[in-house]
């Protein structure tokens, strides 16, 4: 039986690439390493982790996978953060309405990570977003 998502796995073959990753994940994010070894590291999000390898190259183009969302409490103050790092913002936040039942108030916005990877930054104003 399914219990939830244990990783998202990400490969590049360039250690620069690799470190700039790890910087931006656990610098600038400041998301908590939970196990590391020689080619690769896990790193902790809350309610999966992220698993990076530096070992094998990786594909840098939109896959199957569109964006990573993370659920996050100040998107603005997020998105600056990483915009002053160098990081290319490609949605600025705004506000959405998701016309779901019940409807999601939220606050979002994109940005490219340091594999190219797109990153949704979350906040849930609904009043269901107990979640997290």
């Amino acid at each position: 039986m399914i219990k939830g998502v244990h990783h998202i796995s990400m490969k590049t073959d360039q250690p620069e690439v690799f470190e700039r990753v790890k910087y931006f994940y656990t610098q600038l994010l400041e998301l908590p390493v939970v196990r590391e070894w020689e080619t690769g590291i896990m790193i902790e999000t809350g309610n999966c982790w992220l698993e990076i390898n530096n070992d094998k190259p990786g594909i840098r183009e939109l896959g199957a996978v569109r964006h990573i969302a993370f659920y996050c409490d100040n998107v603005d103050e997020t998105i600056e953060k990483l915009r002053a790092a160098g990081f290319e913002v490609f949605v600025e936040p705004k506000d959405i309405l998701i016309h779901s039942d019940p409807e999601i108030p939220a606050r979002i916005a994109f940005v490219k990570g340091a594999m190219n990877e797109q990153i949704e930054l979350f906040h849930d104003r609904s009043d269901n977003a107990q979640r997290f």
